[in-house]
């Protein structure tokens, strides 16, 4: 019989790991754009079960400072939820935590944007591969946030 795997303690997620390609995306998730949307429907188009992992506010402010986020951990994951291509999405708190959530997960591949090829990517351990997302024109949370301004 498959693995069965539990995330945030919610006993209503669970899915069977074995028959299915699992991928994980993960991200502040801030204000989403055109770049965030594409990164999500190529991360579900190369596998079955999409979960994404957004950085709680606490981690979003220690990372990014005070003015941030401009949207809170629960719209955020409303948000992300919202959208056709994501089947789950998981707060965490800290690299540590977000390391776990990818061990619990053993997703196939692990989709992260091509600016952290060359860098540790939290979790690469724990796939069997890490794909790179290639930026969609020059979208950017902190240059729309900057335009608010």
């Amino acid at each position: 019989m498959g693995q069965v795997v539990r995330l945030d303690h919610d006993e209503r997620y669970v899915f069977r790991k074995d028959f299915m390609v699992m991928v994980w995306v993960n991200g502040c998730f801030d204000v989403l754009h055109r770049g965030h949307f594409e990164m999500l429907k190529y991360a579900k188009s190369i596998g079955d079960h999409l979960i994404v992992g957004i950085d709680s506010d606490n981690k979003v402010r220690r990372d990014k400072g005070a003015n941030r986020p401009f949207n809170s951990q629960e719209d955020r994951k409303f948000a992300l939820e919202s959208i056709r291509y994501v089947d789950k999405v998981v707060i965490f708190h800290s690299k540590g935590e977000l390391e776990s959530c990818v061990k619990s997960v053993l997703p196939t591949y692990l989709v992260v944007g091509s600016d952290w090829r060359g860098k540790e990517v939290v979790g690469e351990g724990y796939t069997q591969k890490v794909c790179f997302f290639d930026r969609i024109g020059d979208y950017s949370t902190t240059k729309i946030l900057e335009g608010i301004k």
